[in-house]
């Protein structure tokens, strides 16, 4: 049986004024695909409604369009992989190993309370199978409880994107809550580079998440890694 993972994307395109677009921060995805493609795992794009992913256009321009996002873009077999992923309804946990949760600031609005999605990650996760995220991708995870009805970060390392990265990408007043200060009152044991924006990953047994884009390959390299 040949490793699997399941890859989390957005549905979402706009913050809560539509004026402002967002989606998934393209390179998350493609920096972590090639890592686990190049491992040899199969990979499946799920999303919270299935059906088509926006990317966010800042993800699209310098410095943050690298060569993997633009390889992504340019290869008409990948893009259509956004165009029908899974709804979680039609994902069976026991077919995957490994959940990653990508991110971009869409995610912070359909990954929070989905219901399918936590359903999935607390089965991998509560069987030992590793559930990561990169970014804002842990707002998955934020809602995400176990069977006894703990939070599944309560009392574990972790990192995603900052606060203080937030107030300088000049999006604070756009979120819809704060991430961190979140993670931090269900219980996790937050963690954050001492500078903004580098990479940056934490691992607590079989949970991974990095802090921010910067951090999608190292993140994704401990996740095969632990595979």
């Amino acid at each position: 049986m040949p490793t699997r993972i399941l890859d989390v994307v957005t549905n979402v395109g706009h913050y809560d004024d539509p004026e402002h677009p967002t989606g998934l921060w393209l390179s998350e995805l493609s920096h972590a695909w090639k890592i686990f493609e190049d491992s040899g795992f199969e990979q499946t794009l799920v999303s919270p409604d299935g059906g088509t992913v926006p990317l966010e256009p800042r993800s699209l321009k310098f410095p943050n369009y690298d060569k993997t996002a633009k390889a992504w873009r340019a290869d008409p077999a990948r893009m259509s992989l956004l165009e029908d992923t899974r709804a979680p309804a039609d994902v069976d946990p026991a077919d995957y190993d490994a959940i990653f949760f990508t991110g971009g600031h869409a995610v912070m609005y359909d990954f929070l309370d989905n219901p399918g999605l936590q359903g999935i990650t607390r089965e991998i996760y509560e069987r030992g199978g590793v559930v990561a995220s990169v970014c804002h991708g842990y707002c998955g995870l934020l809602n995400t409880r176990l069977s006894d009805g703990s939070y599944l970060i309560a009392g574990k390392k972790m990192t995603g994107f900052a606060w203080q990265e937030e107030v300088l990408a000049r999006v604070n007043s756009l979120v819809p809550y704060n991430a961190e200060q979140l993670a931090k009152e269900r219980g996790a044991l937050y963690e954050k580079a001492r500078l903004p924006f580098v990479s940056y990953t934490v691992v607590d047994g079989n949970l991974v998440t990095g802090q921010n884009p910067g951090s999608a390959k190292e993140t994704a390299e401990k996740v095969a890694a632990l595979l």
